[in-house]
């Protein structure tokens, strides 16, 4: 499946749900569903009308751990 036909279908995917290390305030919390090799994710306060990101399996592994080592940290003055 192309990109953009997984971005499709995961944006009317019924499967949606909240990350659990998502906060309790929708102040910054995001949605994840799963299609046949795909993750997808989007902004809870935005729900359907989000723009979609969708990832490979491996996209999302490397992704999530490159979040876990800290790659993508803002350096303590620009926060």
């Amino acid at each position: 499946m192309h990109h953009t036909d997984a971005v499709a279908a995961l944006s009317a995917a019924t499967t949606w749900h909240k990350a659990s290390h998502s906060g309790s305030d929708n102040g910054g919390c995001v949605e994840v569903a799963t299609i046949p090799g795909w993750i997808g994710v989007r902004d809870t306060k935005l729900g359907p009308d989000s723009p979609v990101l969708a990832f490979t399996p491996h996209e999302w592994d490397t992704f999530t751990r490159g979040v876990r080592d800290g790659e993508f940290s803002l350096p303590s003055d620009a926060r």
